[in-house]
């Protein structure tokens, strides 16, 4: 019998800690002193450049509150809430030392409302947050039938650790995009947790370009019947820039559907890119219908990129769960036939950049924002 203790490491009863070996093993708290510190060893760090943020995951962290730049939407409603709320803590909890840095350190919690069954969409913009390490906690939640479209963006300077808490509610329909353009020195660390209610659907959007070391890790909790996750990502790695994902979706009802698809392109010395799949079907989770893909397009020499997806199953009564994983270059037959019909190389590969990202992009449901992710991948091409 297995005994889940804390710092990845499990109990038996016929032996010593040995390392955890699933992902619904994984120690959990919101509180940073029962995480030691870390060292680069451990499972979900084992990939990272630890010691490019070792004030987020040991330090201090400024927990006030965030600029932020946020239009009025009608339908959509900022405020702050405290750190004893119900909502804090619903979708999820840390795995990780980070995350319960930042949960340990925030003041007030940023809440995005949304409520009413019209098409809405916010922009909530994070900027200029400056060099010192600082924690941040924002709840997104959908009123129950609701329909709503929110992004939250990171640009300029910023060393920041977050957690984002999604709360979709019964019959909701919600979209969540987190949109990382930060500046080339920037650290970004954000564990963001969802919890979706009966027949309700979220599809999340991870989006990272800028920033020095980001890592966006999306969890998300299928915790009622019919509820469904359309979990996308897109980025591109440049010279020296490392973008992490660990994703995780939690089949823990029955009839429950998921569709996980990251792309991502790296190009440069050192540019660098993990992405990890992991998904738990429960035994309750019967009727799920699952699926997992990463693909990578490897621009230049000197790039790495780890794809690991992961699929653990607890009962037999499914629709289907699968997985796949690619990293490759370019196609040397498009790029033949591209230059034969008089195309240069270089816009050649340009093409074949834009329309592997593109099939990404087209899927996120703003005309706006497709516009300006299109334009940013464009200035990641030519070196801007």
């Amino acid at each position: 019998m297995a005994t889940p203790g804390q710092h990845g490491l499990v109990a038996h009863s016929d032996g010593p800690f040995v390392p955890v070996q699933t992902r619904s093993e994984r120690f959990r708290s919101v509180n940073v002193d029962d995480f030691e510190p870390v060292n680069g060893r451990e499972h979900e760090w084992k990939l990272s450049p630890v010691a490019a943020f070792a004030d987020l995951t040991g330090g201090e962290l400024d927990g006030s509150r965030l600029p932020i730049e946020a239009a009025d939407v009608a339908g959509v409603a900022l405020s702050y809430i405290a750190r004893d709320d119900d909502r804090i803590g619903t979708a999820g909890t840390p795995e990780d030392r980070a995350s319960a840095n930042a949960w340990s350190a925030f003041d007030e919690a940023l809440l995005v409302s949304i409520t009413g069954e019209d098409e809405k969409v916010a922009f909530v913009t994070r900027t200029a947050l400056g060099d010192a390490p600082r924690a941040a906690h924002t709840v997104i939640e959908a009123a129950p039938n609701s329909r709503g479209f929110v992004v939250l963006a990171g640009s300029g300077s910023a060393r920041l650790s977050e957690n984002v808490e999604i709360l979709v509610g019964d019959g909701a329909s919600l979209t969540v995009v987190s949109l990382q353009e930060w500046d080339d020195e920037a650290v970004h660390l954000s564990s963001q947790f969802a919890r979706l209610g009966r027949d309700s659907y979220l599809k999340h959007i991870v989006v990272s370009l800028g920033g020095k070391v980001v890592r966006v890790n999306p969890s998300t909790h299928l915790a009622e019947q019919g509820a469904d996750i359309e979990s996308l990502g897109l980025y591109f790695a440049d010279a020296g820039q490392h973008l992490e994902q660990q994703v995780f979706v939690h089949h823990d009802a029955p009839h429950t559907k998921s569709r996980v698809t990251y792309k991502g392109a790296l190009q440069g010395t050192g540019a660098r890119t993990v992405w990890i799949g992991d998904v738990l079907i429960g035994n309750a989770a019967v009727g799920t219908d699952s699926y997992e893909q990463n693909r990578n397009l490897v621009l230049t020499e000197g790039t790495r990129a780890d794809s690991i997806p992961n699929l653990e199953i607890e009962t037999g009564d499914i629709e289907g769960a699968g997985h796949a994983s690619a990293t490759g270059r370019f196609d040397d037959e498009q790029l033949f036939y591209l230059m034969a019909r008089g195309i240069r190389e270089d816009e050649a590969r340009r093409l074949v950049v834009r329309g592997f990202l593109t099939d990404i992009v087209q899927k996120i449901g703003s005309a706006d924002l497709e516009a300006r992710l299109t334009a940013a991948i464009e200035a990641e091409l030519e070196g801007r």
